[in-house]
């Protein structure tokens, strides 16, 4: 009897077992996955691996090179431009007077040698200001210690309108030590930062000076090295003169003695109906009026009659045709003084770009005479000729009487 129930024991402790080790078997069930525990501490720096292949070069930055880099290609625009006087707006001195084209200026101020002479500011068809070798613009004898108000320093070139022979003229009198600080507008590549060549009276840096062709396509050495890949401005947006053709904010044209200031060549057209146009409109910007005219050309690109078609059809007064007289003659005037002018003459050494004339406006300013009415007053519309006390003086009645329609057919 106990065989037969330790056998039925042994016999239950089996199944009990099997069963047992049948339920650890069975795939348990998985529940859902618990919060993302603190992250460990970085490990530490893996070894440095070895140098990888060298990357492509990446562009380089532009740098000047100098108008007669330009010259190897374009020969013919570097010569053009360098009869302009963008291109001697501001010239080096190197022991002698520089070689201007179209003027001539033979000397510096009286005291000062070619050798003490730095550099002429202008000195193309206008005027000439000197600066010296310490970088200050000459204003005073080599000795003053005090400014001497009569001392002749700017040097003005002929002016046939005037009548005018080249002469010497004070240039702020009085001051000495006058710094140049005009850099931005006649020099190329200019900084506002140091001191050209170490001249303690010069105010920043340039690549080149004068206003050549980097000034307006920017630095090319990029262009040279690959010149399809690396094009250069052109800008023919007015906004490119304004930064130096124009002196204020442009709302208003400044007048000094009777003559609208130096400075304001572009202020004045924004006085005008033509003050959409760009300048390049009419203006070749590798050429320059003076040069054009001494080689008997054509001033500009584009002719008044190309939009002004039917004013040019008819003019009021036949006789003013036998004077050679041109739409610039009363729709341009010069009305700005650069170096000189003569208010009594109506007449500066500069045009102005206003155009528009007011035939019932007899004066050219404002009461306060340093602001210049938006149109061309009779004035300079017609008094540079027809000058009071001359013989072809006319009065106001009759100007306004001959004025009136002078385009309008009959």
């Amino acid at each position: 009897m106990k065989r037969r129930h330790d056998w039925v024991l042994t016999g239950m402790i089996v199944i009990g077992t099997a069963m047992t080790l049948a339920a650890c078997t069975t795939t348990p069930v998985v529940g859902p996955e618990g919060p993302l525990g603190p992250v460990g501490p970085v490990g530490p720096q893996g070894p440095i691996g070895p140098q990888g292949e060298p990357g492509p070069t990446g562009p380089s930055e532009a740098t000047y090179v100098g108008s007669a880099e330009c010259a190897g290609c374009h020969a013919g625009i570097v010569e053009a431009h360098a009869g302009t006087g963008h291109a001697w707006s501001l010239a080096p001195v190197d022991g002698a007077a520089p070689d201007f084209p179209h003027s001539d200026v033979g000397a510096p101020p009286d005291g000062y040698s070619w050798e003490q002479i730095a550099y002429v500011i202008g000195g193309y068809a206008w005027k000439a200001i000197f600066v010296d070798q310490d970088g200050y613009i000459v204003t005073a004898a080599p000795d003053a210690t005090e400014g001497d108000a009569a001392y002749l320093s700017q040097f003005n070139l002929a002016n046939p309108d005037l009548r005018l022979p080249a002469a010497w003229a004070v240039y702020k009198a009085g001051e000495t030590q006058v710094p140049y600080d005009c850099g931005s507008c006649h020099t190329t590549g200019y900084r506002p930062n140091g001191q050209q060549d170490g001249k303690t009276g010069v105010i920043g840096t340039w690549a080149e000076a004068g206003v050549q062709c980097e000034a307006c396509h920017g630095p090319a050495s990029l262009h040279i090295e690959s010149p399809y890949g690396a094009a250069l401005q052109v800008e023919r947006d007015s906004e490119a003169c304004i930064a130096c053709h124009q002196s204020g904010d442009g709302v208003a044209v400044a007048a000094t003695n009777g003559l609208i200031a130096h400075g304001e060549s572009y202020e004045d057209l924004t006085q005008s109906q033509h003050r959409t146009l760009d300048c390049v409109a009419c203006h070749d910007p590798h050429t320059g009026v003076v040069q054009m005219r001494a080689a008997n050309e054509p001033t500009v690109t584009t002719e008044c009659a190309a939009c002004h078609f039917k004013e040019a059809k008819y003019a009021k007064v036949d006789r003013h045709a036998s004077f050679n007289f041109t739409c610039e003659s009363c729709h341009m005037p010069q009305m700005i003084s650069s170096a000189t002018g003569d208010p009594a003459l109506f007449t500066g050494d500069l045009r102005t770009h206003v155009m528009a004339i007011d035939v019932t406006q007899i004066s050219q300013f404002e009461a306060d005479g340093v602001r210049v009415k938006p149109q061309i007053a009779l004035d300079f519309a017609c008094r540079s000729c027809h000058t009071p006390g001359t013989d072809v003086a006319l009065d106001d009645a009759l100007l306004v009487e001959m004025a009136t329609g002078y385009h309008a057919a009959p």
